[in-house]
């Protein structure tokens, strides 16, 4: 059997709050990994936004393997968008602040057991979505968390984690104004006054919030979620029933499975795919991509 060739991205921002010390540690860990397992290999670190989706196109182009990305939810998307409808498989190292696909795929969240999963973890295959264009893996979505997304990503290299994300939540929900949406799901029609459209792949935005708890990553469905507009009191009181997993049974919350969904606003969309914060028209579309990612999963035993 030949060795496995195996390519690890490295963003140096994720989780290290920009400092390069952190990065070169990480780099020295995964090439010590590589070479105690004598596996071929390379490490590189990304140096800007866009890069680590530019590497993977050139890893994919090499016949690489495996390519795991060792970031957030942005860098694993970048990645992830390169490899699908490819035979290359994405593992993922998280180091972000929900690292929402890795959990729902039950990669360890410890640096050195997530690249041993990429190692000589199990191959899995998962569908992604599409929104507007841009390929997402976990929950994309307009609205509350889509103004949370551009918020959170113009804070550059400042403080981040999931208390920053917390701390623009909380700013947000009192100060969004919800505007009307009709929301077409394969051909059934929904009118809201959203607080907030969730079009997801898979589970949970990250950190255990399950914004979808029916969906599946590899039903060949996306589940949209959309929650009527509430004061912000209300909605604080209501948080922790998404946690629980209770978010269906929430008055004013609609959830349905589509292969193809369409939004109409009344104005330029504000919308994020996997955290990433992007503008669109009026009219935004999303559609399913059945088994279009490999993806290296923990191995059963």
């Amino acid at each position: 059997m030949s060795t496995p060739r195996i390519a690890i991205i490295i963003n140096p921002i994720s989780g290290s709050g920009g400092r390069p010390d952190v990065a070169r540690q990480r780099a020295e860990r995964a090439a010590a990994m590589l070479d105690a397992r004598q596996v071929e290999g390379r490490v590189v670190v990304t140096e800007r936004a866009g890069h680590a989706r530019e590497l993977t196109q050139a890893m994919v182009a090499q016949g690489v393997d495996t390519v795991a990305a060792w970031g957030g939810d942005g860098t694993v998307n970048e990645v992830a968008s390169a490899l699908a409808f490819t035979s290359t498989a994405l593992a993922i190292v998280p180091s972000g602040s929900g690292n929402g696909l890795a959990r729902e795929l039950g990669v360890p969240l410890n640096g050195e057991r997530a690249l041993q999963v990429a190692l000589d973890g199990d191959d899995r295959t998962i569908d992604a979505g599409e929104l507007d264009g841009h390929l997402f893996f976990n929950v994309a979505g307009l609205g509350l968390d889509a103004r949370v997304a551009h918020r959170f990503s113009a804070g550059g290299t400042g403080r981040r984690g999931f208390s920053r994300y917390l701390e623009i939540t909380c700013q947000e929900l009192f100060s969004y104004r919800p505007t009307e949406h009709l929301i077409v799901a394969d051909a059934v029609s929904i009118r809201s006054r959203a607080l907030l459209i969730a079009i997801a792949n898979s589970r949970q935005y990250g950190n255990g919030a399950l914004i979808a708890p029916e969906a599946r990553i590899d039903d060949g469905l996306l589940d949209i979620v959309v929650i009527d507009h509430r004061s912000p009191f209300m909605a604080l009181l209501q948080v922790p029933r998404v946690f629980l997993g209770q978010v269906g049974s929430v008055k004013g919350v609609t959830m349905r499975a589509a292969k193809a969904i369409e939004i109409t606003s009344d104005g330029p969309t504000f919308f994020h795919v996997d955290g990433e914060p992007k503008v669109g028209s009026a009219t935004v579309a999303a559609r399913v991509h059945p088994a279009a990612l490999r993806v290296k999963v923990p191995a059963r035993h």
